[in-house]
């Protein structure tokens, strides 16, 4: 067998390891076995259960529309898998080739795929964040837990940050006709992804539905009674604000802390890869045999500059898992990039919020259609005189034309006059960004540049 037949079959056979039962983990492996993958495949998941859908959990589950255990994702077809469910991944011998579990086992592997996703950042306190009634919502479990919390009809609810997760849970909580209050130290809502300008609107929105909306404020610290359960929590104007429950929505970490030591470029924002999921090591050497994919992948995009974008968003982790999947079976000459337009939908207080392209680099923002007064508008963002990013409030129909617009590095502002009224003019704004070294809850969009002030650990050979 000559050595490029070997190879081949090595590609088309040999071992495969998934790391992460995710949304992403599940579509690369049914990517590989739609593409004639025949050898062994692992599924490695940190959770009990196997894939299933995250969105529902702050939005239909919480209203008691839909259970969490009817959320697993569906199958296009059968990957033929061994899964390793409810053990994580506890380190990476990339010069074995092998993925060592928590439970001491060991997963050889030919090639593999990093899909460990982000988990609910916890509230700073572990002994107040222990306490009865205070929640986080990331898992199916999260949110089955949270649901019968809401269900019992507590006299107030506490969300702490107001980022997109933070939003929904306090929609749901208006929708079931709950007291909510909720606590951002920013300005407004969503302005970490958004920007001030859209945040304003948001921020109206929230208290136009009844929301106790309490910006520039932080909680400084959660009590409980005798029983462990928790009651007040005290905020940093020096007020106390008694509540049932609290649901901490301080954002995401990135799973990648058992990669510690490995050798690859991992850290707390993700796993450093190239446009086509290739994994980098700590010095910046692409890796041939691991490949990344989902939200805890940052890789650079051609779009935006060739920043380091890592994106928590459905979309992005199908397309990104598709395309790894593709590479790990492909000669050089037959790899593609991964050039997916970042695009995001939430639903909260009856309007449909939708962005694409990378809103949070926009210096500017000018609204094209409709009016924030109506709930029912576009906002374009503009970066360096060009076309950066879209959001729409109740408008998406307007959402394929703007990512078009990204995609062609169109001019901004638009100069389009005749698309649509524009009672608000056509002066662009200033679309007030918050000083990113200030935290802001639920970005969706993390950039970073890939400088050598990023790589912060010692490497340390596995084997001399």
């Amino acid at each position: 067998m000559s050595g490029d037949a070997a190879l081949e079959r090595l590609k088309r056979e040999g071992r495969i390891v998934v790391v992460g039962a995710s949304l992403a983990g599940l579509r690369a492996a049914e990517t590989l076995r739609e593409k004639g993958f025949a050898g062994s495949l692992t599924m490695i998941g940190d959770e009990p259960h196997e894939p299933y859908d995250r969105p529902p959990l702050s939005k239909q589950v919480l209203l008691g529309m839909a259970t969490a255990d009817r959320t697993a994702l569906p199958r296009r077809l059968d990957i033929d898998a061994k899964w390793r469910l409810g053990v994580p991944a506890a380190g990476l011998d990339m010069k074995a080739r092998r993925v060592r579990l928590a439970d001491g086992d060991e997963v050889e592997y030919d090639r593999l795929l990093i899909a460990t996703g982000v988990r609910a950042r916890p509230w700073p306190k572990p002994e107040e964040g222990a306490l009865d009634g205070v929640f986080v919502l990331r898992t199916r479990d999260d949110g089955a837990a949270l649901e019968r919390a809401l269900a019992a009809g507590p006299g107030r609810v506490l969300v702490i940050g107001a980022g997109f997760t933070g939003s929904e849970i306090a929609s749901a909580c208006r929708e079931r006709g709950l007291a909510v209050t909720v606590a951002e130290r920013a300005d407004a809502p969503l302005v970490g992804a958004l920007g001030g300008v859209v945040g304003a609107v948001a921020a109206e929105m929230h208290r136009e539905n009844g929301v106790d909306l309490r910006t520039g404020i932080m909680v400084t610290a959660l009590e409980g009674d005798s029983s462990g359960r928790v009651r007040s929590a005290h905020l940093s104007d020096g007020t106390t604000l008694e509540a049932e429950v609290v649901v901490v929505s301080l954002g995401a970490q990135r799973n990648t802390e058992w990669l510690t030591g490995s050798g690859l470029g991992a850290g707390p924002r993700g796993i450093a890869c190239d446009a086509g999921c290739r994994a980098f090591d700590i010095w910046g050497i692409v890796t041939d045999d691991i490949y990344v994919a989902g939200d805890v992948a940052r890789s650079p995009h051609a779009l935006f500059g060739y920043q380091f974008l890592s994106l928590e968003h459905w979309g992005n982790a199908v397309a990104q898992a598709e395309t790894a999947a593709h590479n790990m079976l492909s000669e050089s000459a037959e790899r593609r990039p991964h050039v997916w337009v970042p695009a995001f939908w939430s639903s909260q207080f009856g309007v449909n919020i939708k962005s694409v392209g990378v809103p949070s680099m926009g210096t500017e923002i000018v609204i094209t259609q409709g009016s924030r007064a109506e709930r029912r508008f576009v906002g374009v963002y503009g970066y360096q005189g060009r076309v950066i990013g879209a959001v729409t409030f109740d408008q998406c129909r307007w959402l394929d034309f703007y990512e078009q617009q990204i995609e062609q590095t169109a001019p901004f502002p638009p100069p389009y006059s005749t698309v649509d009224r524009r009672p608000e003019g056509n002066r662009p704004l200033d679309a007030d960004f918050p000083d990113p070294s200030v935290p802001t809850h639920g970005p969706t969009i993390t950039l970073s540049g890939y400088s050598p002030a990023d790589r912060r650990m010692k490497f340390t050979p596995a084997h001399n």
